[in-house]
Order: C-alpha cells, then sequence, then structure tokens
C-alpha cells in the first residue's frame, strides 16, 4: 500500500449498524483494504457487548466505541472505565451532558486502560446528531467549549460545522459520520457532505456506514470512497 493509500485508509471508519456479529465481522473482514477503523454502536453492542471488541481487535481494527454515554458523572466515569480497559481507540460521550459528566468520562477511560496496559482511548463529545438540522448556531461553539473544559481529545459533528469547530477547537480529533457520495440516498442524514468534502473541511475520520453496507456490491462502494479521497 503507497503512503497515499495508507493516509486515505487512516480517514476511513466502517460502521457496522447491525445486531449479528458474524454478519458484522465477514464484512469487516473483507472491507480492510479500505478502512483502519470499525465503528460499533449502540445495535451490536447491545447484542454482542465486549465480545465484538474483541473480534475487531483481532482483525487488525481500531475500534471507534459509540455509545454515546450520557448519565450522571460517577455512571459515566464508571462505565468509561470498564470500556477503557476493552481496547477500544475511541468512545463517544454526550456533549450535552455537561463539563463535570465529560471530565469524568475522559478520566474514567484513562484509568480502565491504564489498568490493562492498553492505550488510552481519545474520549469524542457528541455536539449535534447529522440528524438534526434544526439546532440554533450558539449551541455548537457552546458544547465544543464544553468538550475543551472537559478534556475530551476530539468531538464529532457535521461535515459543515468543521469551519466553526476548527476555529474554536483546532488541536482536537474530528470526527464526521453522516458523510455520503454524490447521488447517494442521505437516509436520515439530514447535514451531509461528500468523502471529499469534509477531508477538505478538516475531519480527521470519516465514519461510512449504508453507503457500503447496504450498497448491492459494497466492496465496489468501498473502493469508490475510498478512491475519491486520495
Amino acid at each position: 500500500m503507497s503512503e497515499s493509500e495508507d493516509e486515505a485508509r487512516s480517514h476511513l471508519a466502517l460502521a457496522l449498524d447491525v445486531d449479528d456479529l458474524v454478519v458484522a465481522s465477514r464484512l469487516a473482514r473483507s472491507m480492510t483494504p479500505y478502512f483502519s477503523t470499525v465503528k460499533v454502536g449502540l445495535e451490536l453492542f447491545s447484542a454482542t457487548g465486549p465480545e465484538s471488541v474483541a473480534v475487531f481487535l483481532n482483525l487488525g481494527y481500531k475500534v471507534f466505541l459509540d455509545l454515546k454515554l450520557h448519565d450522571i458523572p460517577t455512571t459515566v466515569g464508571k462505565s468509561a472505565k470498564v470500556l477503557g480497559g476493552l481496547g477500544v481507540s475511541y468512545l463517544t460521550l454526550h456533549a450535552f451532558g455537561g463539563v463535570e459528566m465529560l471530565r469524568a468520562g475522559v478520566e474514567g477511560l484513562a484509568e480502565g486502560a491504564a489498568e490493562t496496559g492498553a492505550a488510552a482511548p481519545k474520549a469524542l463529545a457528541v455536539t449535534i446528531l447529522t440528524s438534526d438540522d434544526e439546532i440554533p448556531s450558539h449551541v455548537l461553539p457552546q458544547r465544543l467549549k464544553l468538550a475543551m473544559a472537559g478534556k475530551c481529545q476530539g468531538y464529532v459533528c457535521a461535515a459543515q460545522d468543521l469551519p466553526i469547530a476548527k476555529g474554536i477547537s483546532p488541536d482536537l480529533f474530528a470526527v464526521v459520520p453522516g458523510t455520503r457520495p454524490h447521488g447517494a440516498d442521505l437516509h436520515d442524514q439530514r447535514r451531509s457532505s461528500t468523502p471529499m468534502e469534509a477531508i477538505a473541511n478538516g475531519a480527521d475520520l470519516l465514519v461510512i456506514g449504508r453507503p457500503v453496507t447496504l450498497a448491492g456490491d459494497p466492496m465496489k462502494a468501498a473502493e469508490a470512497i475510498f478512491s475519491s479521497i486520495l
């Protein structure tokens, strides 16, 4: 793999939003040329628990655990500690939960990782869901400031929010879900963009799901997205 191909692959996370680990692992195994990371969300984690994380780590992937934790600080901190020991690279927390909750999650992640000898995962603050196109303009800056005050290492936002986000928090890791190739079905992603637009706006990691997983030819769809950001 060339340097440019390795760079493109490092930007792509495959969202496996299914409830069957056999199906998910089979698809993930075929997608290793194009994706560096697998996203395990609520559906798959609810069905299979930590086993799913172990399977994808064994396949050589980084794991993005997208559970969007939002609870009292003590509960989030203890939960994050458990999850930090699994070897995941990223975990999402709702920025809406506030500074104290975010900080508890960050500290829990680091503590759990340290106890197992794993690298500390990045805590990613979820700012505004890409399915929500009616949030007032002041909300994004407010939630980014909460993320920074809570010591999160990154955030999740729509691609069109990146110029504002980068101006507020230029050093944080930026994750963008909901990107779609030109002409693809937007599904429930009301604030979508193309993968190349997201990269151009400063995205560090793109989460790609249904444009690949629901495609008639997933490999061809993945290759097209991969090639578009080379």
